[in-house]
């Protein structure tokens, strides 16, 4: 059973949190945190196994446990903004398959506020959090492109002095 923890967790991080995945397998340690995860939530597993309950419901349970810290997932929040307030580059992002990458380059820009505004399942539907964070999607985005432009700039060919 504890495999099949693992492995729904892996797939939980990947659909809900890839920055940290991405954090993780950069510095080699994937492994080592979904096998800690699962092991933070066996005595769980035991109570709810010596309650008869089914596997299935064992597994789901434990999962919930395992990634209640990982909730609101901040790579969704920032994806559905983006999706709603920004299409264009939304759009954008998607088709050059940018899109996961700079999300997680926006929870980073944007870390600071959802710290500071202890973001979490009570107050996700906040306006204000939301506005907030919209205004630093905005500002991220306009610094990318900002910077865009001047990587253009700098990459046009210069005219021979003749």
């Amino acid at each position: 059973m504890q495999e099949v923890l693992v492995s729904k967790l892996l797939e939980y991080i990947r659909d809900n949190n890839p920055d940290l995945l991405f954090t993780l397998e950069a510095e080699d340690k994937l492994r080592v945190w979904l096998y800690e995860k699962a092991e933070s939530v066996q005595p769980l597993s035991e109570q709810l196994k010596k309650d008869n309950q089914p596997e299935y419901i064992i597994i789901d349970r434990c999962l919930t446990e395992a990634t209640v810290e990982l909730r609101p997932s901040r790579y969704n929040y920032i994806l559905n903004l983006l999706e709603q307030e920004f299409e264009a580059n939304y759009n954008s992002l998607t088709e050059s398959g940018l899109l996961q990458h700079e999300i997680i380059n926006m929870i980073g820009y944007c870390e600071p506020v959802f710290e500071d505004l202890k973001f979490s399942i009570e107050n996700e539907d906040n306006r204000f959090i939301q506005y907030v964070i919209t205004g630093m999607i905005s500002e991220y985005l306009q610094s990318n492109s900002e910077n865009e432009n001047v990587s253009n700039e700098l990459q046009q060919p210069t005219k021979a002095e003749g």
